[in-house]
């Protein structure tokens, strides 16, 4: 490990890995950071993502894909199932991966295109000079040092505790911060090919409950509920375990993790002077799925371009690299996660009749292509008498 680098990354996940490959690429000294002693583990999350979404960062490969997905079900809490196939369903549908690989294929590709790689380090807070980010004082296996950077790249994920030291308001609302419980399961009987979404506040309120196959009769078996729920005297576990008493009852769990995951908007702002935020760190998870790998990758990736060329223009002013915050904001996914922020809002306010009501009204429908627009569309045809309650929900469509 140097003292000194053009830019330096702050976590080795898919945003961290995908910025320090591109940086690098461009050819800057990089070096990437991770505080864990080994990428990829805990995993801390369930794993999906769409097929042609991967595709557009690296190509699939067998030996970090678990399961191969055909179709989605969305099953409302009366039981009705909305049932997606793989030619309709897009990005709803694809693989589950096996993180702990596939986290360590990204790393070391970045580390192929010429990235130092540290383990076991630390970042404790940034250096700033002159009002600017100038790197950060790290803890590499006990052993304190200073890496100084043009620009740091800082995603390190849900705590985003480097971009808070460095003055941004990072906070997450109680009630949009995720509390979720997961187990990997075997021994249970599933449809090995598609992923199960369960509605219903007796189940996941103001959430969701997830079953996403990791080959045959293995899943990751998890529940997210809102912070406030959490609140209210029963934790994420205690639902998962109902449900897995239930449904499961012989099944084994061979590995639990549980966390937090944001599905607030975006940080009013994703750059400053020699920083550039990037992933979960920048709170740009799906608010409606939880799901943060594309959206990771996406923002790592550009976050590397718009670094290389601020440091190569010889300027890394927070005006300068604020085409990242914006281009980020205006692009598909920026404008995808704000429309479902909005939906998210709607749906959570729903008790289990309205729930059903909606699903019962378009369970039978076969979607030319489903996407959360054509849902809309079929909820609000479908449901004239609740034409002024999914007023809401029509205006995400604007």
């Amino acid at each position: 490990m140097k003292s000194k680098y053009d830019v330096l990354v702050i976590g080795g996940g898919p945003a961290g890995a995908l910025a320090a490959k591109t940086a690098a690429q461009a050819g800057n000294s990089v070096c990437l950071v991770e505080k864990r002693p080994a990428i990829g583990t805990p995993v801390r999350c369930a794993e999906g993502i769409g097929k042609e979404l991967l595709k557009e960062y690296i190509r699939p490969d067998p030996r970090w894909i678990s399961a191969d997905i055909e179709s989605a079900r969305i099953i409302a809490p009366n039981g009705t199932a909305i049932s997606l196939d793989q030619a309709r369903a897009g990005n709803e549908v694809g693989y589950v991966l096996d993180r702990k690989i596939f986290d360590r294929e990204l790393v070391w590709q970045a580390a192929e295109a010429g990235a130092d790689v540290i383990v076991k380090t630390r970042a404790t807070a940034p250096i700033i000079e002159n009002g600017a980010v100038r790197g950060a004082k790290v803890l590499s296996a006990g052993v304190p040092a200073d890496i100084r950077a043009e620009v740091v790249i800082t995603a390190d994920g849900t705590e985003a505790q480097f971009a808070r030291w460095a003055g941004l308001d990072t906070t997450v609302p109680l009630r949009e911060m995720m509390s979720c419980a997961q187990y990997v399961m075997t021994d249970i009987d599933i449809n090995a090919g598609s992923t199960d979404f369960y509605l219903g506040n007796e189940i996941a309120p103001e959430g969701y409950l997830w079953v996403f196959p990791k080959g045959d009769r293995t899943a990751n078996v998890g529940v997210g509920i809102t912070g406030r729920k959490s609140r209210d005297g029963s934790r994420a576990k205690d639902y998962l375990d109902r449900f897995v008493a239930k449904n499961f009852p012989n099944g084994k769990a061979i590995e639990a993790i549980a966390g937090g995951v944001p599905v607030c908007r975006p940080l009013p702002c994703t750059v400053s002077d020699g920083l550039i935020v990037a992933g979960d760190a920048a709170r740009v998870v799906d608010p409606i799925t939880g799901g943060g790998i594309g959206n990771a990758m996406y923002t790592g990736r550009l976050a590397g371009e718009v670094a290389s060329k601020c440091i190569e223009a010889g300027n890394c002013s927070k005006e300068a690299l604020m085409p990242y915050d914006t281009e980020w904001r205006a692009s598909r996914m920026g404008m995808t996660n704000e429309r479902n922020y909005r939906v998210k809002e709607y749906f959570i306010t729903l008790d289990d009749k309205k729930l059903n009501t909606l699903a019962d009204s378009i369970a039978s429908i076969s979607f030319s292509e489903f996407s959360v627009s054509a849902l809309i569309r079929e909820l609000i045809k479908r449901n004239p008498k609740m034409l002024f309650e999914l007023k809401a929900l029509k205006d995400t469509l604007v």
